[in-house]
């Protein structure tokens, strides 16, 4: 594996001081103990409900090479006042030494299948690191950072928040070329009380951004003027937006979406550019357009874009779809495990409303939207309309806040509500059959991820 650092430039990076180390370069940089090579720095982070120095013994034994830790004695360890902020400097020297073209990417909804559909372009094009999972926060994103190669050519890095104040120093971190906002919805509503005050900390992006750099906007929502008033006031000349709506600089046309695939034309300086994925639903077009957008200011041509967004698929927990059981009667099982908002729950239910069943019926089930303040119930409430459009036969709630969904739809259009996944999970596997299609959605908090663990055992093996 190439080098990242050696231990020099870990010393240089961090000012610390290092106990039996000898000259082993670091090929990697991991918060896990149980997920090392024998070129690894593993660095012993506090989190909320662990402290990685409960790990260092650990991680030596599984054959890191050293440990970057704020506590403790010992042979190979590379001692600092703090940990985290250690790993923030790795991060700092990994960008300095940086010539990629780096983008950030952040928003309510879409933020991870955009860096993702970024990601698909870039590699396509040249060397690549991207963000893995949703290693979007405080530790993630520089953990992500630090592990940036020297010879990688482009950078993409996703950055999210639960409070105002979160994205800024995340941002001034990355310092990208390109930062995207792909929506501002309905996400962490408790914690800002408007789409407002949700737009101004996604607008705190734009604080990182290098001189000459470009904001790339989603202008298919209100909150629009919010952003272009804050990345005018951060000084950012160069501003592009992409959308449905009119006058975009890459317009959205044509959508036509099916099961398991979408079509639109995007129109951009007057030119049309078909786009076809291989992923459903208008939501999709709108972050593979966000990608294109992307690649085309980081100087790829846009018919390689489009190649390569040809080939885009989906992750787990965001609307992977799996297949289990015989091939002439199996189950179709979508995964929208991972996250749940207002936006992001009405794109899947409308996704699913194009679907067919296999030769069953069409199941939904739907956990509760986290993190929504005083307006919670109306807001679930207020996805009524949408869960009956989707064609679903079968409706299956879990969690305390979709009793107002369960009210607006009517009881009898129930057929369970429980309080959470584990007491849920044994109903559907009595529930199901083959030939049913089934979307599991709601917000990570409500473990739906371990529902979609259960049908895959039950249905994959037969």
């Amino acid at each position: 594996m190439p080098t990242l650092f050696t231990v020099d430039e870990v010393l240089a990076a961090t000012q610390g001081q290092a106990e039996g180390l000898t000259g082993t370069p670091f090929g990697a940089v991991s918060i896990d103990s149980r997920e090392l090579g024998p070129d690894a720095l593993f660095v012993a982070i506090k989190g909320d409900r662990f402290d990685g120095h409960d790990f260092v013994d650990q991680a030596l034994n599984n054959g890191a090479a050293a440990a970057l830790v704020s506590r403790g004695s010992g042979d190979r360890r590379i001692v600092v006042d703090d940990a985290l902020e250690g790993l923030c400097d790795l991060a700092r020297a990994a960008r300095a030494r940086s010539r990629a073209i780096i983008v950030g990417v952040t928003g309510s909804v879409g933020k991870t299948t955009t860096k993702e559909a970024i990601r698909t372009v870039f590699e396509d094009a040249a060397e690549t690191h991207a963000s893995i999972k949703s290693f979007n926060n405080h530790w993630g994103v520089p953990l992500m950072l630090a592990r940036l190669p020297e010879s990688a050519q482009f950078g993409v890095f996703e950055m999210g928040m639960s409070g105002p104040d979160e994205i800024r120093p995340l941002s001034q971190l990355v310092r990208p070329h390109i930062a995207v906002i792909t929506t501002v919805a309905a996400a962490h509503l408790e914690a800002f009380g408007s789409l407002d005050g949700i737009a101004r900390a996604k607008a705190e992006i734009f604080a990182g951004i290098e001189p000459g750099g470009t904001a790339v906007l989603n202008a298919d929502h209100p909150q629009l003027n919010v952003l272009l008033e804050q990345a005018r006031a951060d000084g950012i000349g160069n501003i592009v937006t992409y959308g449905e709506a009119r006058g975009t600089d890459w317009q959205i046309l044509e959508i036509e979406t099916a099961a398991d695939k979408s079509f639109a034309t995007i129109v951009h300086n007057d030119e049309r550019h078909a786009l076809v994925l291989n992923v459903p639903g208008r939501h999709m077009v709108a972050n593979a357009t966000a990608a294109l957008a992307v690649a085309y200011q980081a100087g790829v041509e846009i018919d390689v874009a489009l190649r390569a967004l040809a080939g885009f698929g989906l992750q787990a927990g965001r609307g992977q779809r799996r297949l289990l059981g015989p091939a002439e009667k199996p189950v179709l099982l979508i995964d929208e495990s991972y996250n749940a908002n207002t936006a992001s729950m009405r794109a899947a239910l409308d996704v699913f409303a194009a679907q067919q069943a296999p030769g069953g019926r069409k199941v939904v089930v739907l956990g509760d939207m986290l993190e929504l303040g005083a307006q919670s119930a109306a807001l679930h409430a207020g996805l009524r309309d949408a869960v009956l459009a989707s064609g679903a036969e079968r409706i299956y709630l879990v969690g305390q806040e979709v009793a107002a969904l369960a009210d607006a739809l009517g009881r009898s259009r129930v057929t369970a509500h429980t309080h959470s996944a584990a007491e849920m999970a044994p109903i559907l596997r009595n529930d199901l059959a083959y030939g049913d299609a089934v979307m599991v959605k709601g917000s990570n908090g409500v473990g739906l991820s371990d529902i979609v663990d259960k049908i895959g055992q039950q249905f994959e093996s037969h």
